[in-house]
């Protein structure tokens, strides 16, 4: 997923393909645990936004995109911007994003529906010309990344309801990237990856994940300096719902002050990571390297939501012949105090 600059060491370090390079396992590692939620995801009504929870914190709507209230068929433009592909040839010669992934990105994927968002992923032989992670690209769907920004210089609270697919060979994900290109810009992300470092709200993993439709991961990923670039280091959490994740809405919802990163589903924090102690509570053995380099806020400020659903691949599993889901989203805001 990341974008153009340090192209040669992109190619050596780029795993970020939907949202995270962290690959659970069942042994002991940083982030491994589990918690159980307590609220249950909805069927959801168009239109309608959550009120209390986090989000009562919060009295400034900055930007915020309800698809109750958009026209039916492409995704406006002032809130959206479509990639187109999958990561092969220029701006980021990095096919598969990264991490073999199957999916070819078309614009036409993402749809508002019935008061929804529709990322939607198919078999599809009309994008079977171009080449997906060295073959023949089998699968279509579709990726967005906000044309607005979140500050992370200052609060703020980013909250977006969602319904995730929950199949072998889905890999749906929530995240933000940082940009210094202009707005509007598909290709404005990560220009710089892993430098910038890189937020997953909430992923949810085909290969690792099969058969537990009600867990998400969330991951933090920090940059450090590593001979010849930078290297990725990442802390990640998972928790289990009340509900499954497909065929329910969820809140999914991330809140920052400086040097804090506070990550939550229904209101329920799954962990909270700081800069002053470079860890991540709620995790046993999270802190990280000595060496790494907290950029939220700093280095950067201005951050980018990717909403994507990536299909097959490192993290993704093994996509059925006639692989047919979709990733709705029902709102998404951006608030301050």
């Amino acid at each position: 997923m990341s974008k153009t600059l340090l192209a040669s060491v992109l190619a050596a370090l780029l795993l970020a393909g939907c949202g995270s390079s962290s690959i659970p396992s069942t042994a002991s590692s940083s982030g491994s645990s589990s918690n159980t939620g307590t609220n249950t995801g909805t069927t959801s009504v168009p239109g309608t936004t959550a009120t209390g929870g986090l989000a009562a914190n919060y009295k400034t709507t900055v930007w915020e995109d309800n698809f109750a209230n958009d026209a039916p068929g492409a995704p406006s433009s002032t809130y959206w911007a479509a990639e187109v592909g999958n990561g092969a040839g220029a701006p980021y010669n990095n096919p598969g994003w990264g991490n073999n992934e199957a999916e070819y990105y078309l614009a036409s994927n993402a749809q508002v529906v019935g008061g929804y968002l529709d990322l939607h992923g198919q078999a599809d032989s009309t994008v079977s010309g171009n080449t997906c992670s060295g073959a023949p690209c089998a699968y279509s769907s579709a990726k967005l990344t906000s044309v607005q920004t979140v500050d992370l210089s200052k609060p703020g609270f980013l909250e977006v309801k969602a319904s995730l697919p929950t199949v072998s060979g889905a890999w749906p994900a929530i995240w933000l990237l940082p940009g210094t290109t202009p707005a509007g810009n598909p290709n404005a992300t990560q220009p710089v990856w892993p430098i910038g470092g890189e937020i997953d709200m909430a992923e949810w993993l085909g290969k690792y994940f099969s058969g537990q439709d009600s867990l998400v991961q969330s991951t933090l990923h920090l940059p450090s300096p590593a001979t010849g670039g930078y290297a990725d280091n990442y802390e990640y959490q998972k928790i289990t719902l009340s509900s499954p994740l497909s065929g329910n809405f969820h809140l999914y919802q991330l809140a920052w002050t400086p040097g804090q990163i506070e990550f939550a589903v229904d209101n329920q924090t799954v962990m909270t990571c700081t800069e002053s102690s470079m860890s991540c509570t709620t995790i046993a053995g999270g802190s990280y390297p000595a060496n790494a380099i907290w950029p939220y806020g700093t280095t950067y400020t201005q951050y980018y939501l990717i909403l994507n659903l990536a299909i097959g691949g490192n993290l993704g599993g093994t996509p059925a012949a006639n692989f047919n889901q979709t990733m709705q989203v029902a709102y998404v805001r951006y608030m301050t105090p």
